[in-house]
């Protein structure tokens, strides 16, 4: 059992949630965000996500932009966020990585490259945000060939016959979004939120991650009670915008969260 899922299934059969966190690799800088994925470890985080800088990110909002720009403008690319990852391994020995990416930087490399030294390092999962499950049969095989799991994307938009096949190319979890449109917090869920879920849970078979707009704990708390756990990507890298004090600031947020989800 891959360490991803392990963690997951450890957090379902306490009947707990799971906390995925998200932030831009390399902003405000490499050698920062080994201590920054610490901070939301310390706080409750389960899994990290470790946001690829692109310079086209069109699933993106404003506040994930600009801190792929400010990634992009001290030259970090993904072969060098790899090299990083052992860092992060020293201080998070057992928390679950997971790349998260377009697919030009991981085709630049090439699929069996990339996925050897994700292998290598410490990487347990990769989701590629651009690469629909029907194009993914070769991504697919070499990522598993390597044990790493993969994550696909489901949304209100997508019907039966689709969530089955995300279904089926995914390992680890599905990640669903919450809302049409692109990363960013918001002050309120969807209304239809709830329902879109208990439809999507009887149809995948995957632990169900829920993101896009969750903000903070009651957000969580609410979400969750469809799901088996939330991401959160746009206010974490808000906080690392912003704070002068961003690791401890971080934690207190993850606290924050956690706490949210074990009410």
């Amino acid at each position: 059992m891959s360490r991803l899922k392990k963690t997951i299934e450890t957090r379902l059969k306490a009947s707990q949630k799971c906390f995925v966190a998200y932030l831009t690799a390399g902003d405000p800088g490499l050698e920062t965000t080994p201590i920054l994925v610490h901070a939301l470890v310390r706080g409750g985080a389960d899994i990290i996500e470790l946001g690829i800088p692109f310079s086209d990110p069109l699933a993106d909002g404003p506040v994930n932009q600009r801190a792929a720009e400010r990634a992009l403008l001290k030259g970090v690319s993904l072969s060098q966020i790899l090299d990083n990852v052992p860092k992060i391994r020293d201080l998070c020995p057992q928390t679950p990585l997971v790349i998260f990416s377009y697919m030009n930087p991981i085709f630049a490399m090439g699929f069996e490259a990339f996925a050897k030294k994700a292998q290598a390092v410490g990487i347990d999962g990769v989701l590629v945000v651009d690469l629909p499950p029907e194009e993914s049969l070769e991504y697919r095989a070499i990522l598993n060939a390597h044990g790493l799991d993969t994550i696909f994307l489901a949304s209100p938009t997508s019907d039966e016959n689709r969530l089955r096949l995300v279904d089926e190319c995914s390992s680890g979890f599905v990640y669903y979004v919450s809302r049409t449109g692109v990363t960013g917090a918001q002050a309120q869920i969807s209304t239809s939120l709830q329902n879109e879920l208990a439809f999507v849970q009887k149809t995948i078979k995957n632990p169900v991650m829920v993101g896009f707009g969750v903000s903070n704990a009651q957000q969580a708390k609410e979400i969750s009670g469809r799901a088996q756990g939330v991401i959160i990507g746009s206010a974490i890298v808000s906080i690392i915008e912003n704070s002068k004090q961003a690791a401890k600031e971080l934690e207190d947020f993850a606290r924050s969260i956690r706490n949210g989800l074990d009410q």
